[in-house]
């Protein structure tokens, strides 16, 4: 057998019987001849590396997180720009507020009617024309439905209404979100009777006042005041939410089962038909909505009448003024009517 083949054998051997035949010296002695001889180095090649000069690399210094300061930092920086755009922005509202204020009492001691429809009539007869209907949205104050909110509603009401009848305005709808004036008809007319007496004298315009669906009432009087000024009947809608959506909703339903009962064909139905119906079941689109609020806040108000109203409102105005009142007939008078043309 051949030196190779018999090591080969024993080595094969050993390995079967877990290296425990052989210690590890006779396993070196055994593979020592098949391994390769190591080079030899020159003595000039171990000069040359004994020239080349070793560096020693050393760690470099751990560096200190800096994570948490840079966030604070960065926190801060945005608090104080926060507290800088706050500060110029309340600075801004409360400028604004308060040049909006001078300028509306200046404009109430300029132009005080002092209940007098002479004066109110002076101030409206160099405008080229006024709204045939006009419409505003009051709001009750306390949130309650009776009190001193009620009062102050059922005041504003019959202000309004003073003025339009001393301008020479038709027709008055006054919305109120919750509906608590349809509750205090025969109130209502009373004191706005009382509020036109103290205009007028007892020769005041003739009133009507009523709200969809609900019974109107109506006075009557003399064509012409104890001032000998021509008087302009007025008639008073009242207004609230139920007469807005629920009452688009209401006549769908309405010719949704006329259309299913053959009663209408579904051609028949157009916007003509939907405006019709409308101006007869709620009220006519109005020419002019003024909005007495600081904010532009419908609140509810019937949609459809605002396709082509004009909406007047008083950045920052608090409260129903007559100079709010006199600046939306002059802002009606000189607005272009365009229609979408």
């Amino acid at each position: 057998m051949p030196v190779a083949t018999r090591e080969t054998e024993i080595y094969r051997r050993d390995a079967k019987a877990n290296h425990t035949l052989l210690t590890p010296a006779d396993r070196e002695k055994l593979v020592a001849p098949y391994l390769p001889t190591p080079p030899s180095r020159s003595p000039s090649q171990k000069k040359n590396n004994a020239d080349i000069p070793t560096i020693r690399l050393e760690k470099a210094p751990k560096m200190r997180s800096r994570l948490g300061v840079r966030k604070l930092l960065k926190a801060q920086l945005h608090a104080i720009l926060y507290a800088i755009v706050h500060a110029i922005f309340s600075l801004y509202i409360r400028l604004r507020q308060a040049y909006h204020a001078v300028k509306d009492r200046i404009l109430a001691i300029l132009y005080y009617h002092h209940r007098t429809p002479g004066l109110i009539q002076k101030d409206v007869r160099a405008l080229s024309r006024l709204p045939e209907r006009l419409s505003v949205v009051l709001k009750l104050e306390d949130g309650t439905r009776g009190g001193a909110g009620l009062e102050a509603l059922v005041d504003e009401a019959a202000e309004i209404a003073a003025w339009c009848a001393c301008a020479g305005i038709p027709e008055l709808s006054i919305y109120e979100q919750t509906g608590i004036l349809k509750g205090y008809i025969p109130a209502t007319h009373k004191a706005i009777s009382r509020k036109l007496s103290s205009y007028f004298g007892p020769q005041h315009p003739a009133l009507s006042l009523r709200a969809p669906h609900v019974p109107s009432m109506e006075s009557t009087t003399t064509p012409t005041s104890d001032l000998g000024l021509p008087l302009q009947d007025l008639s008073i809608l009242l207004l609230s939410a139920e007469d807005g959506r629920d009452s688009l909703v209401d006549l769908t339903k309405t010719l949704t089962e006329m259309s299913q009962r053959s009663k209408l064909s579904p051609l028949d139905i157009s916007v003509d038909l939907v405006e019709a119906l409308i101006s007869e079941s709620v009220m006519v689109e109005p020419d002019l909505l003024i909005l007495f609020g600081p904010t532009i806040e419908l609140s509810g108000y019937p949609p459809w009448q605002l396709r082509l109203t004009e909406i007047f409102h008083v950045q920052d105005n608090q409260g129903v003024g007559y100079q709010v009142f006199l600046r939306a007939l002059y802002n009606y008078a000189n607005a272009q009517m365009r229609f979408g043309r």
